[in-house]
């Protein structure tokens, strides 16, 4: 399996950008993204997207975006490296970008899918990719049978040793709302006896402004992606100060990355 890194940090390298990709930074990685989406796709109904295809074409997403001037930094991924059990991942939500990325972290170590609302699972070429994931899919027009989803799915997928990515906030938004961040992923691991380990992002390099194509707006390289893994969280009692704890990292997280 390919590494994007062995270490405990990840830092873009120094690299030649063209002067095309300085000029049309979107242009290019498009392009770029678009064959590979069609790969991932075509690979998928196959019944051939395997973990290392997926680390694979997560990594050529981020280099991708390297070519084009996007820096990426991400940091404690020995966190990820060092689990013993599967694990769930809280993340706050800010683009697309994170969706290609993650993986190339910890689907390096550990077998992971995601919790998508039910769009994305209908999305044109995209979703042999994350169908082929068998995500935990809710429909976000009733809230409580996508939490009794979460619950039921999640532990399934937990118990067949597969990590679980769940961003808990209502809408991607580059501002982090601690009051839109609900304790699902406490929750989940409470019932399922499994570690939570937050991440706090930085990945409004990848636009969501486009109004005709919202999940594809525009780059600017100008932006640093930032990536910080927490420590695992076990969760104890009724997860409410674990839940806390989580929210506090992803904020002071973004807010010293301002």
């Amino acid at each position: 399996m390919e590494y994007l890194t062995t270490e405990n940090y990840y830092k873009s390298p120094m690299r030649r950008i063209s002067w095309f990709a300085r000029k049309c930074p979107s242009l290019v990685y498009y392009l770029k993204l678009m064959r590979l989406v069609l790969w991932g796709s075509r690979t998928a109904r196959k019944g051939e997207f395997t973990a290392d295809q997926r680390v694979w074409g997560s990594i050529a997403v981020i280099r991708s975006l390297e070519s084009v001037g996007v820096d990426f930094e991400m940091e404690n991924i020995d966190a990820v490296r060092n689990l013993e059990s599967p694990c769930i991942f809280v993340s706050n939500h800010m683009s697309t970008l994170e969706t290609f990325a993650l993986s190339s972290v910890i689907e390096t170590h550990r077998e992971m899918t995601f919790v998508i609302k039910a769009s994305l699972a209908k999305y044109p070429v995209f979703r042999n990719i994350m169908l082929s994931r068998d995500p935990v899919v809710v429909g976000r027009e009733n809230p409580r049978e996508d939490f009794e989803a979460i619950l039921k799915g999640g532990k399934d997928r937990l118990n067949r040793g597969i990590s679980i990515v769940i961003f808990p906030q209502n809408t991607r938004s580059v501002d982090f709302d601690p009051k839109e961040f609900n304790s699902i992923g406490v929750k989940l691991a409470r019932r399922a006896g499994v570690p939570v380990i937050p991440v706090a992002l930085k990945t409004d390099a990848w636009g969501t402004t486009d109004r005709f194509v919202k999940d594809f707006g525009r780059i600017d390289p100008r932006k640093p992606v930032k990536i910080y893994f927490g420590d695992p969280v076990h969760v104890q009692g009724n997860g409410k100060s674990e839940h806390e704890t989580m929210v506090r990292f992803i904020a002071d997280k973004l807010r010293m990355w301002q």
